[in-house]
């Protein structure tokens, strides 16, 4: 029976001197458990780094681990450089692929473009934050692949995407046409598409829709607030520039996720502390965002038997 085993994880955001947790050990600790717990593969799901060319080296230190790494483009990734750059130091010819290992398909999904006028434009040197309200959509182009690759995929499918498939308000733009191309799949297959993995918004949350499994992961490193505070030590806020606007967490959490042909998934998470005891509440922040998702410095782990 085909089983797969594998590392994910979210919003490491690498970026020396402007968010906290800039050392490589950080990435280590994630690097050292996926290789201990002996898994087939590692991903993160964007937000890697904030300038992949001035961080060759930080990027190239994943690429080149014992263990196969994959990426995930996110908004993030593409801030300091062009697009092009950031696929070039990623190692990567699109922002969308695929690759089939174990007898499953997983496939990347890459939402980073904003609509104007008509046209899609991709996330490239930070184009995007002149149209916050334009952002987050899979072009048409990529949603006909999309649909092409699951359908004619011999294996169960994993979805990897930065934004979300699940969040009604504030997720993917056109959500409902990646939903209908995966119910359209299930219904003729069922279990043909099992999962779909978001990071992004730095939350700990799984939800079972139409039997596929919604799991937003949560951020490997902190918890961003809009409203700026001085709740950190004096050297911890002059150290990383946007300290002021982190719950930072003590550990990089992820997720170990081993996935059988017969429909068990498993989710081995992680549980950690807000770094000295900081909440959102204390920063003059609200508690929850605006699904009613508190932040927590967790993974939640979940064993099921999805019956196909």
């Amino acid at each position: 029976m085909n089983t797969i085993k594998f590392c994910a994880f979210a919003d490491i955001h690498y970026y020396p001197g402007v968010f906290p947790r800039d050392s490589w050990d950080w990435l280590d600790q994630i690097l050292d458990h996926a290789e201990q717990e002996q898994v087939d593969m590692i991903i993160h799901l964007g937000d890697f780094t904030h300038t992949p060319q001035k961080c060759i080296d930080y990027v190239n230190h994943y690429n080149d681990f014992k263990i196969p790494t994959y990426h995930t483009i996110g908004n993030h990734d593409d801030d300091g450089n062009s697009h092009e750059v950031t696929l070039e130091c990623y190692r990567m010819e699109s922002g969308h692929y695929y690759f089939d290992q174990n007898g499953f398909r997983f496939v990347i999904v890459d939402p980073n473009y904003y609509k104007l006028d008509g046209e899609y434009i991709h996330y490239s040197s930070s184009n995007y934050y002149k149209h916050n309200a334009l952002r987050d959509w899979v072009p048409p182009e990529q949603l006909e692949w999309l649909a092409d690759t699951i359908n004619n995929s011999p294996f169960p499918c994993i979805l990897f995407s930065h934004e979300s498939f699940e969040r009604e308000n504030n997720g993917v733009q056109n959500q409902d046409d990646v939903k209908a191309i995966i119910n359209a799949a299930n219904a003729k297959c069922p279990g043909k598409v099992r999962m779909c993995i978001n990071g992004h918004y730095h939350r700990d949350f799984i939800r079972i829709l139409d039997d596929v499994v919604y799991f937003e992961l949560n951020s490997a490193n902190y918890e961003w607030v809009n409203n700026k505070h001085e709740c950190y030590p004096r050297e911890v806020l002059d150290r990383w520039k946007l300290a002021c606007n982190t719950v930072m967490y003590n550990d990089p959490i992820h997720a170990i996720i081993t996935l059988t042909e017969d429909g068990s998934i498993q989710i081995q998470g992680m549980k950690s502390e807000l770094f000295m005891g900081v909440t959102r509440e204390m920063t003059g922040n609200p508690k929850f965002d605006s699904h009613s998702r508190p932040v927590t410095a967790n993974v939640q782990s979940m064993n099921i038997k999805m019956n196909y």
